[in-house]
């Protein structure tokens, strides 16, 4: 990895600080179509979590729905716009401001986790991330993710442009082969979440549930 496409994570609470900061919603408000064609895994009052929220678009939404939902995000000013996009809504959600690596991760204790693109990870990191996002669900509880596979890189329309962060289907298989593979599609889509995700992209899915 170049030193140039390492520099966002490098501080990554300010580099995320900085794009929120606006008074535009990044990735738009309304919620991730993957998300949105998977979420019916989910029952009205079951505990959600979604991971790296940013401001909130998929949070809010899956409270909307009348899930219990919880979401972290390492940026302050997102959360902060989250907040204010669920009293918008007039939906709860318990939002915190943490990292992947310090957010309390509880064991057994949520029937579903969203995790849509959160690719500011590094191998290493990830490895923990989804580590604690298996540890996390219950017994039958769902995970659904979405993420940008290597073919991004040229397209460029939204996610970090470092190999290594992206996902292919060969190693969402390998990482989540404890659990029940309910759907993992590798496709390509026009998309369109606000500026940050805009255009022909290259694009993975996954649900997967945690055995019984």
């Amino acid at each position: 990895m170049s030193s140039t496409a390492d520099k966002p994570f490098e501080n990554p609470a300010g580099t995320w600080n900085q794009r929120f900061a606006g008074d535009d919603y990044l990735f738009g408000t309304a919620p991730n179509e993957w998300l949105r064609e998977h979420a019916h895994h989910w029952q009205a009052g079951q505990r959600v979590l979604c991971v790296a929220d940013g401001e909130g678009r998929n949070s809010v939404w899956l409270a909307q729905r009348g899930l219990q939902v919880e979401a972290f995000d390492i940026a302050d000013q997102g959360v902060a716009k989250a907040k204010r996009l669920a009293a918008t809504q007039g939906v709860t959600v318990a939002f915190q401001v943490a990292g992947c690596d310090d957010y309390a991760w509880p064991e057994a204790a949520f029937d579903g986790v969203a995790a849509i693109f959160v690719q500011f990870a590094d191998p290493s990191m990830r490895e923990r991330l989804f580590a604690n996002i298996v540890r996390s669900l219950k017994p039958g509880g769902v995970l659904v993710l979405q993420g940008y596979t290597p073919k991004q890189l040229d397209y460029r329309t939204g996610g970090p442009p470092v190999l290594s962060h992206l996902y292919s289907e060969a190693m969402l298989r390998e990482t989540f082969a404890g659990m029940d593979l309910l759907a993992l599609r590798d496709y390509e889509a026009d998309i369109e979440e606000g500026s940050g995700h805009k255009g022909r992209s290259a694009l993975i899915g996954l649900v997967a549930r945690k055995p019984r």
